[in-house]
């Protein structure tokens, strides 16, 4: 089991979510987010608003997927929010460890 976090650009956290409904993922969790990466202190037009580049909104989709699936995910992850701009996003892959289900009372 693998846990995968990808953080992408807020407007098109949607459309990667329905990317996901196809693709067999055991577990899903999304948070809004800030954060800047490569492109530090530029100014970027972003959905129609300027912002500073300090931190921009973000939506991290953290997912636990199977190992053999890890792959078609991250395709499709990356097919819904590449733009082909900086500030695209990143998408980490982790070792997942044990989970915890507690009983039901």
């Amino acid at each position: 089991m693998k846990e995968v976090v990808a953080v992408v650009r807020p407007f098109l956290a949607e459309r990667v979510l329905e990317a996901l409904r196809l693709a067999p993922i055991e577990a899903c969790t999304v948070r809004e987010v800030k954060g800047f990466g490569r492109q530090k202190s530029y100014l970027d037009q972003y959905r129609d608003s300027e912002y500073s580049a300090a931190f921009l909104p973000k939506v991290e989709i953290q997912l636990w997927v199977e190992d053999a699936r890890v792959d078609e995910v991250i395709g499709r992850i990356t097919g819904a929010a590449r733009t082909g701009r900086m500030g695209d996003g990143k998408i980490f892959v982790l070792p997942a460890g044990e989970a915890v289900i507690p009983p039901a009372e």
